[in-house]
């Protein structure tokens, strides 16, 4: 039995779905029972709660032979550093309570630095919860940024006619589609080839923004898609508009600054073998915008 945090979302969906496909039992964790449903169809037990709740996370983690978790992102509710706090001391908290042995934790490229590196900082701090737990072993997988967020962006895209966002157009900016961090995620807890705390970086290519625009805007029909980095303070202004907190806002545009002067990057050469390409990404996502 592997236990699945977030299994609704874009890792955690692929996690647990490769792990099904290969015969393992999942038990599936969500907020919602209605977006559990098509895992449930597909062999995977439900288990519905709140994932900030130590309680339900010690049972969802009960008799699981491994787990995979994860801090849900989160930025328009107020309070982000405070609520990853919680739910990453209930995480280590289950872990210990249920006795898990082998965790892979989703973190990212970056959560080597305690400072500086906005919304980075909370995984930084989950990482050393996890490193301090006595007889778990945990494989922090660190992925670069995900192709996904072009995804989020086409409606800001549709409106304002340019992709704009707080990095720098012309620094190469590792990045990754989920799919393959799911694959890697999967894997890891399949065979559970590893012991005490290792890190694993999941990196598929290292492009520009300016050059991912121009790739994206050629398969969405927008070949003249030009990037734009505002201001640091009318990036905050545009994301407090659009919905985010203004201490998430504040801290994602801190982490543009550290991706634009690469603090953030691959410690790491290697490289996916066979990873999904942008240009294959965005060929999808021309083909189903509505789904995003």
């Amino acid at each position: 039995m592997i236990t699945i945090m977030g299994a609704t979302g874009n890792v955690g969906g692929a996690t647990a779905r490769r792990l099904l496909a290969a015969g393992v039992r999942v038990r599936a964790l969500s907020r919602s029972g209605d977006r559990l449903a098509e895992l449930a169809a597909a062999g995977a037990e439900p288990a519905i709660g709140d994932p900030g709740d130590p309680g339900y996370l010690a049972e969802a983690f009960g008799g699981a032979d491994a787990a995979f978790t994860m801090l849900p992102y989160d930025p328009f509710t107020a309070g982000f550093e405070e609520g990853q706090r919680r739910l990453g001391e209930a995480i280590v908290a289950a872990i210990r309570g249920a006795g898990v042995r082998h965790v892979v934790a989703l973190s990212s490229l970056g959560a080597e630095l305690a400072e500086g590196t906005g919304f980075l900082t909370s995984l930084h701090a989950q990482e050393e919860r996890l490193r301090a737990l006595d007889g778990v072993n945990v494989l922090a997988l660190r992925p670069g940024w995900y192709f996904e967020n072009f995804a989020a962006a086409l409606p800001a895209i549709e409106e304002h006619g340019v992709y704009a966002d707080a990095i720098a157009p012309d620094v190469a900016v590792p990045m990754v589609a989920t799919p393959d961090v799911g694959a890697i995620a999967a894997e890891a807890l399949r065979t559970r080839e590893w012991e005490g705390f290792a890190i694993r970086e999941v990196v598929g290519i290292e492009v520009s923004f300016a050059a991912a625009t121009r790739i994206v805007g050629e398969r969405i029909g927008r070949p003249a898609l030009e990037y734009v980095r505002p201001p640091d303070s009318e990036m905050i202004e545009a994301l407090v508009a659009g919905g985010f907190a203004s201490d998430s806002a504040r801290l994602y545009v801190e982490l543009g600054r550290a991706l634009s002067h690469r603090r953030v990057r691959a410690q790491e050469a290697r490289r996916l073998v066979d990873a999904t390409s942008l240009d294959q990404f965005a060929a999808r996502l021309a083909l189903v915008p509505e789904s995003v």
